[in-house]
């Protein structure tokens, strides 16, 4: 399994805000192309910063799903419009879960 751990810097004042979109759009949008989503979790030391991790199956599978999204209409011609303005910079580390790697979710 792959796992991006995505961090997000919000500009100041508008975490709520992204946050908003990103439970109410983004995430099912992430989830339709078939990415396996955890979070957000919010930063409690910086009020501007928020974590999420993206799963895929493999670094194939990531790609092909990635390119689904962000070529989709939806992100082309909504999303992006609506999220990217609220970012200040965002950083991704590419992850290679373990055999005995597991997210004890429900």
């Amino acid at each position: 399994m792959i796992v991006e751990v995505r961090s997000y810097r919000i500009k100041p004042g508008h975490r709520e805000e992204f946050i908003k979109l990103f439970e109410t759009r983004a995430i099912p949008a992430l989830r339709e192309y078939g990415m396996k989503v955890l979070g957000p979790l919010l930063d409690v030391e910086n009020p501007n910063k928020f974590v999420f991790l993206r799963s895929f199956p493999s670094l194939e599978e990531r790609e092909r799903m990635k390119d689904a999204f962000y070529g989709s209409e939806l992100w082309k011609n909504e999303l992006e419009g609506l999220a990217m303005p609220l970012l200040e910079s965002y950083d991704v580390i590419l992850c290679e879960a373990t055999p005995g790697c597991a997210f004890d979710l429900p």
